[in-house]
């Protein structure tokens, strides 16, 4: 597998790299990662790995290559170019000692890593699989990145190259079929291959961890958790903040747009920032909170469905989705039956949302209870999983090949 994000990253496309790893292991497959350095999402330098350039890691069963590469702090389309070419230069001059290998998957959106994949398929003459996470042109043209306009034609041109060199491609989400075969790539060789919910229930009494979190009974909380980046569009939860202080929203995580959404908020009282929590506790803070929030810009369409999303649903707590009705994300809120949408970028359609689920216990709950359904009869592990090895198996030519 080659996937600049991997563990300890426990957000975004990490888990679900590191998820399909280890349960090859486990399986008894001799399993390599070609992957970069932990940064996600704070986009800084995990500091256990400062000053390492090249590693060698076992991580349950799993062999993990780390080449180092530059982590912008801020994102522009020239930092993010770098950052890529970076990618793919370390990998060039130090590819990973493998050994014999049957089949190549890669995890985009690095298109380095598309192309690192692509060159190691092709070394070993072996079937070459990636698997689009997000979408780079589009996400070029659609999250508003300084320079994103050329950015996009020459994101989309490389990862055209990538796809069409593929022998199957997988896609986490149907909206991602037509851009895909618009690249090139015969739609007979795109699979399907949605994300899991990689979290556990949740355990812990609701009214305990609000408690610990310092969150008032019968306080409204709003919770954002993950990425705070440019295509989130997380201002409109700073202004919903803003214009009803009885409302407590809480961004918990990291990203490039922190430090830009905390001067925006310039101290407001009912505004909280919280850092990433353990594994462990991150069910439990989810479900405590009354409403989960999933926010994109406007101009986000089908670059992208949240990873979020699976734990959201897993937590049992009504979803607030501000986005663009015609995307993925929205497709998916609706689908679970465990959200509301409100138009993106408005903040008083999204507090008109969270007053009418504060108003009316029963229809929140009754939203919340869908989520977990919905995770049970589509977004399991298990299935997830078996979706990723019928892949492999394809190309292969059959299981146990």
């Amino acid at each position: 597998m080659v996937s600049t994000n991997y563990a300890p990253e426990h957000t975004g496309i990490g888990p679900y790299a590191t998820g399909i790893a280890e349960h090859w292991a486990s399986r008894g497959h001799d399993t390599h990662v070609l992957a970069g350095l932990p940064h996600y999402p704070s986009w800084r330098l995990d500091p256990a790995y400062r000053g390492v350039w090249r590693a060698t890691e076992q991580r349950a069963g799993v062999t993990v290559h780390r080449r180092r590469h530059s982590v912008p702090p801020r994102q522009s389309a020239l930092r993010r170019a770098l950052f890529e070419s970076s990618i793919l230069a370390h990998g060039l001059v130090a590819p990973p000692r493998t050994g014999r290998v049957d089949a190549v998957l890669a995890q985009l959106p690095s298109l380095a890593g598309g192309v690192l994949g692509a060159r190691i398929a092709a070394q070993y003459h072996v079937p070459y699989v990636p698997v689009v996470q997000d979408l780079m042109g589009a996400a070029a043209a659609q999250s508003g990145i300084q320079g994103g306009g050329r950015a996009a034609e020459l994101a989309e041109r490389a990862e055209s190259w990538v796809l069409r060199r593929a022998t199957l491609v997988g896609v986490i989400h149907e909206t991602f079929v037509e851009r895909v075969r618009a690249m090139g790539v015969d739609p007979g060789r795109i699979r399907l291959v949605p994300n899991w919910s990689h979290i556990q229930a949740p355990s812990a009494p609701r009214a305990r961890t609000r408690e610990r979190l310092g969150w008032r009974p019968g306080q409204t909380v709003v919770l954002h958790s993950g990425n705070m980046g440019l295509k989130q569009g997380l201002d409109v939860l700073v202004e919903a903040a803003r214009r009803d202080p009885s409302t407590r929203i809480v961004l918990m995580g990291d990203g490039n747009q922190r430090e830009h959404l905390a001067r925006r908020a310039g101290g407001l009282p009912n505004l909280e920032f919280l850092p990433s929590v353990a594994d462990a506790d991150f069910p439990d803070v989810l479900a405590a909170a009354d409403v989960l929030a999933v926010t994109q810009r406007a101009s986000v369409l089908d670059m992208s469905v949240p990873s979020k999303l699976t734990s959201y649903f897993a937590a049992g707590r009504p979803v607030v989705a501000s986005v663009a009705a015609e995307g993925g994300t929205a497709r998916e809120v609706l689908r679970s039956g465990a959200g509301m949408l409100v138009e993106p970028e408005n903040p008083d359609q999204f507090l008109s949302a969270v007053r009418t689920l504060a108003e009316d216990p029963v229809t929140a709950d009754e939203l919340g209870a869908a989520g977990p359904r919905h995770v049970a009869a589509h977004l399991s592990r298990e299935a997830g999983l078996a979706r990723i090895d019928a892949l492999i198996d394809e190309v292969l030519g059959g299981p146990g090949r």
